[in-house]
Parts: C-alpha cells; sequence; structure tokens
C-alpha cells in the first residue's frame, strides 16, 4: 500500500493538546481550553433522560425535532424580531464545527476562496481545505482586534465565494456592533458571496452590551448561515448540540451535505432540550452569569503585571505580557508553557490561532470556571505582581 497524500497537510497535535497535557504533567491550573468545569443545569439532564426513558431512542428526523425547530424559532424571533420558518430554515447539527463544515461545504467547490479573519477558531482553515477552497487570511487590528475593512476588501477578488465571522468572538473576546455588520454588508452586496456567522457564545455579552446577530441585517441574512450551540449556550459542550439557521435555498443545500455527513443527531438530547428551552431563563441569564466570572478573574489580574485586553462577550480573557519582565522576550508559546511550569497556570498563546506565524506577547486565559477554579488560579498568578 503507497502511503496515504493527506488531504490536510498542515495539521497535527494542536496547542490544546500539548497545553493540556504539559498542565496534568505539571498538575498546573488548565485555562487553556475552552470549555467549563462545572455542571450543566440538572433540569436539563433530566429532561434528556425523560426523553430516553420515553423512547426517544432512534433516528429523529433528519433536519431535526420538530418541537426543538420551532422553539429555536421562536427564539431567534424574539431575540432579534427575524423570522425563521422551522420546517425549511432551521437544521439541527451535531455540533457547531459540523454546522460550519456542513455550510462550507455546501457553498465551497474547488478553487473558491474563503476569507477568514485571523485570530479564528482552529476548524475553519482545514474545513476550508477539505472543500477544496482556499483560505485567504485577513488579521484583526492587531492589538484591538476590530474587523479591518480594508483589508478586508483588498482581500476580495472574484474567486471570493465565502466570509466567515465569529462574534463574540474566540479568542478575543471582542463583540461586533451592528455598524460593523452593516459595513461588511456593504463590502460584499455587489458580490456572490456567503457569509458563514458563527455565533455560539451569542448569550455571553457584557456590561450591558447586546449581540447583533447578522440575521438583523437583511442584506446579510439572505446570504448567512447563522450558527449557534446548544453545547456553549448550557454548558455541555460534550453534547455536540448546535444549530444552523439560513434562507430555505441555502438550508436545502446545506441539508444535503448534513443529510450524507452525519444524517441527524441525538434524538434524546434534541427532545431534551426542546423541553428545557421552554424556559428562557437559562440563556437570558447567562450574560450576568459569566460577567460575574469576567469580573472574579479581571480583578484578580489586576493585581499582576498582566495588561487585560478587552473583553466584551465569549468566555475567554486576552492579557499582554510585555510588562512581564520575566517572560517579555518569550514568544507566546514559551510564555504558555513558562506560566504553566513556574507559575502553575496554563494558558493558551493567541499565535496559535494564526495560520502563519504572529506575535503580540498576547495570551488568553478561559474564564468558564468554577469559582474555586478560578482563584486557586489567581493565587498562583499573584506571584506576578
Amino acid at each position: 500500500m503507497q502511503p496515504i497524500q493527506t488531504k490536510l497537510p498542515k495539521v497535527g497535535l494542536t496547542i490544546f493538546s500539548t497545553m493540556s497535557a504539559l498542565a496534568v504533567k505539571h498538575n498546573a491550573v488548565n485555562l487553556g481550553q475552552g470549555f467549563p468545569d462545572f455542571d450543566c443545569d440538572s433540569r436539563l439532564v433530566d429532561a434528556v433522560t425523560r426523553a430516553m426513558q420515553s423512547g426517544h431512542n432512534q433516528y429523529p428526523l433528519m433536519a431535526g425535532n420538530p418541537l426543538l425547530r420551532e422553539r429555536v424559532s421562536a427564539k431567534v424571533e424574539s431575540l432579534h424580531q427575524v423570522r425563521y420558518d422551522p420546517l425549511t430554515e432551521i437544521t439541527i447539527t451535531s455540533g457547531a464545527t459540523q454546522g460550519i463544515l456542513s455550510a462550507i461545504l455546501a457553498v465551497v467547490r474547488q478553487g473558491d476562496e474563503v476569507i477568514v479573519l485571523e485570530p479564528c477558531y482552529d476548524s475553519y482553515i482545514p474545513n476550508i481545505e477539505l472543500a477544496g477552497g482556499v483560505a485567504v487570511p485577513v488579521h484583526l487590528k492587531a492589538g484591538s482586534f476590530e474587523p479591518d475593512f480594508d483589508a478586508i476588501a483588498a482581500a476580495m477578488t472574484p474567486k471570493t465565494r465565502a466570509i466567515i465571522v465569529n462574534t463574540p468572538h474566540n479568542p478575543s473576546g471582542r463583540v461586533w456592533s451592528l455598524a460593523q455588520w452593516q459595513t461588511l454588508a456593504e463590502l460584499i452586496a455587489q458580490q456572490d458571496i456567503w457569509l458563514i456567522s458563527d455565533e455560539v457564545y451569542e448569550h455571553m455579552t457584557f456590561d450591558g452590551a447586546e449581540h447583533q446577530s447578522a440575521a438583523r441585517i437583511p442584506a446579510l441574512r439572505e446570504r448567512a448561515f447563522i450558527v449557534s450551540s446548544f453545547g456553549k449556550t448550557f454548558h455541555v459542550t460534550g453534547w455536540k448540540i448546535g444549530t444552523v439557521c439560513a434562507p430555505a435555498a441555502l438550508s436545502a443545500e446545506f441539508r444535503k451535505v448534513h443529510q450524507y455527513t452525519v444524517f441527524t443527531a441525538n434524538s434524546a438530547m434534541q427532545q431534551g432540550i426542546a423541553e428545557y428551552l421552554g424556559d428562557p431563563a437559562p440563556y437570558l441569564d447567562l450574560p450576568s452569569f459569566y460577567q460575574a466570572k469576567r469580573d472574579r478573574f479581571s480583578r484578580g489580574l489586576l493585581k499582576t503585571s498582566l495588561r487585560m485586553l478587552p473583553c466584551e462577550g465569549s468566555y475567554f480573557q486576552s492579557v499582554n505580557y510585555e510588562n512581564l519582565s520575566a517572560v517579555r522576550d518569550l514568544s507566546e508559546r514559551e510564555c504558555c508553557e513558562w506560566m504553566t511550569t513556574e507559575m502553575g497556570v496554563t494558558p493558551i498563546p493567541m499565535s496559535a490561532f494564526y495560520s502563519t506565524p504572529t506575535e503580540q506577547k498576547v495570551i488568553r486565559f478561559c474564564f468558564a470556571k468554577r469559582d474555586e477554579t478560578l482563584d486557586l488560579a489567581l493565587r498562583k498568578l499573584a506571584k506576578l505582581a
């Protein structure tokens, strides 16, 4: 047998696996990978258990549980004053990552270009390459991580088929404004460019800010796949249940891919989440829940030499370490390794979210942790004062 010719020659062991292994080796508090270390609401587990016990254990409909799609439609309409038809415009996916991949496979052809705004979630570029497309990275503005619309315009060519936007943003924690969405709408209005809007942190915005979905802009909504995640919203990242909302014609193409990749998502979990969604309080209360954790963590960081960058949403806090004499000359990865081995706290380098080497002396912490976990990390980081 000949060696396999890999479709992803640049993909190896992820920085998350590497840093997590180092954290285990040194018994460090792992604030690297983005998932909670606390349990979800017991009512949600009870709802899924009832669904299993009542027979929701076989294939659900390919597009998803009808009740769940209806409740997603009602939720989107209440939040954004936009209605997606649950029958033809909402699909339940095996997590947001599968939704993003399926959207890319639905619209990207061999040689098509897709603009990605870096730093970005690490699945985007491999997804584009698997579809035969060409990823065109455009850097967010250094330091602020705001969109650079001049750079986006310069990257657009007749081959540009799609752009991926993520807000609230992983890894920087920045949140797009309605004005920024409108600027993007004007930029892509004259070309056949699809939008994949990754909004998995939609319910994590702080200081009274409101998440501005791409669905609110008619010129974007007609060409957009809006991706959401129950895993992120309800603290069950391992369940891998998400949604994709898109106009009927886009959803039809999306479902062709969805049908022949995963076909459908976990039946009992869909039914349980549908029941749980009958009460909006859990997602409406999420901003204050995570803001309390952000504020708790940021108060502790103020006692160190680390300089915090704006965190308007998501559950990530980025910091600049150039004022910390012990590590200011180290690369971001070296800084994270040093913090793990010497401080007992594991962050992630911002450079890991770029396709080409990019050093800004910025590292990222995840604060989606129990208060006692955050307090332990802060006691260790207090040595950096």
